[in-house]
């Protein structure tokens, strides 16, 4: 059966890099999005995900095949520590990161018939597993998701429902949202240091080569296990 890739954050980083991936083997993609660099190559719909009521306006009108449905877009949010911060970011991180992503797969999947398979990949980070000083509200976006990815995989098993599901740590990227946390000062990011370091000595991975280990992921017989990192491939 044909598939369809529906991918959030295209127009940076992993987003696009995993669109470029796609289109280079002829897959139907549809990009949701603030911006679409790909032009009409994809279908897209604008979408806002720090907006509530964005993805309420979505409409799909029909999807065809396999649907994949790759939930990358996120954001880290304000750097530095909970007591210094002048307002929370909690609640706009968790919009972006936790319940846009969440909103969305109910939306896709409550559209699909009982003939066809569903994969959710949510994309995640390491720092879901450990807390990393003035990261609080990206930390606790990332082990929400986990355990939402984990939760959707096991109630649809529960249904027999023939459905995939993934919370994929990246790996350390070399995007936009590396590049704001190396802007940060070291008085409030105690380890921007050790990322400066990283870029330094090139140790980040590329968009393309992150992209096509989640592709090869994707590729790979479902174990079982929706935690996954994706440098351990």
């Amino acid at each position: 059966m044909s598939k369809t890739y529906i991918i959030t954050g295209i127009s940076r980083g992993l987003g696009a890099g995993t669109v470029e991936a796609l289109l280079s083997e002829n897959e139907k993609v549809f990009g949701i999005g603030r911006s679409n660099p790909f032009g009409e190559k994809i279908g897209f719909m604008q979408c806002d995900f720090a907006n509530p009521s964005a993805i309420d306006a979505l409409d799909f009108e029909s999807l065809e095949g396999d649907v994949v449905l790759i939930n990358n877009a996120g954001i880290i949010g304000d750097i530095g520590r909970i007591s210094e911060q002048e307002s929370s970011d909690l609640e706009r991180v968790m919009q972006v990161n936790v319940f846009a992503p969440m909103a969305l797969t109910r939306k896709v999947y409550a559209q699909l018939g009982e003939d066809q398979s569903f994969t959710l990949v949510n994309i995640s980070s390491g720092a879901a597993n450990r807390s990393i000083p003035s990261w609080a509200s990206y930390c606790a976006s990332k082990a929400a998701l986990n355990r939402l990815t984990e939760n959707f995989y096991i109630e649809e098993q529960e249904r027999n429902r023939k459905v995939i599901a993934y919370a994929v740590a990246p790996g350390v990227i070399d995007t936009g949202m590396q590049a704001e946390i190396r802007a940060a000062s070291i008085e409030d990011f105690s380890e921007r240091d050790n990322f400066v370091r990283m870029k330094e000595e090139g140790m980040l991975y590329s968009k393309e080569e992150a992209a096509n280990r989640l592709l090869q992921l994707l590729k790979m017989p479902f174990s079982g296990e929706v935690f996954q990192d994706l440098r351990n491939l």
